[in-house]
């Protein structure tokens, strides 16, 4: 099995490509030893020293670090993701649900702009989230109120120093040209 790894904008963020689907559907963050136990490849993860993220998406895993050095922790990593692979263990357990469940839970919006949020979430889906996946990362829908469009950050995108120019710059810009409705874009 050979695993691809990629830099991404997030220095403390790797992103490993296994060449096989690690979540079918939805996606997975997890951001402690607790969480991960939904997951039995990100708790493995987890028991490497300086782990202290880890996020599924569709073919990759982002795994996020302290203040260890990427020369240390990678070959760690690559063989904690080959042994798991190699297992046919699920990458997921029994709360294979957690992923489609926190994409859709908590959402906010007044139901007066539901059409602003379905074409709000159409922009993300098809022009946002694709190419924040190329980087290792996600962004969700959270809620709109008062003009403001509320995101979800994850994976890479979680703590990168390069997300405000994103939302700003990026979404923010893309959602306001196509939604007029929309003033400003908030990270939550």
């Amino acid at each position: 099995m050979f695993i691809q790894t990629e830099a991404t904008p997030n220095p403390a963020t790797l992103k490993f490509l296994p060449g096989k689907v690690v979540m079918d559907k939805g996606t997975a963050d997890f951001r402690n030893a607790g969480e991960a136990e939904a997951s039995p490849l990100a708790e493995r993860l987890f028991g490497i020293s300086g782990v202290t993220g880890v996020y599924f998406g569709y073919d990759f895993i982002t795994v996020t670090k302290e203040s260890a050095e990427w020369q240390h922790l990678k070959p760690a990593i690559l063989g904690s993701i080959m042994e798991h692979f190699m297992s046919g263990a699920p990458v997921m357990g029994g709360a294979s649900t957690l992923a489609e469940i926190s994409d859709v839970e908590g959402e906010f919006f007044d139901e007066d702009d539901e059409t602003i949020v379905a074409t709000i979430k159409e922009l993300l889906e098809t022009r946002v989230r694709p190419a924040v996946a190329q980087d290792g990362g996600d962004i969700t829908f959270k809620g709109f109120r008062d003009g403001t469009v509320y995101l979800n950050m994850k994976g890479a995108c979680s703590g990168c120093p390069s997300s405000t120019a994103t939302l700003k710059h990026g979404v923010q810009n893309l959602l306001k040209h196509f939604v007029p409705e929309v003033q400003a874009v908030e990270a939550l």
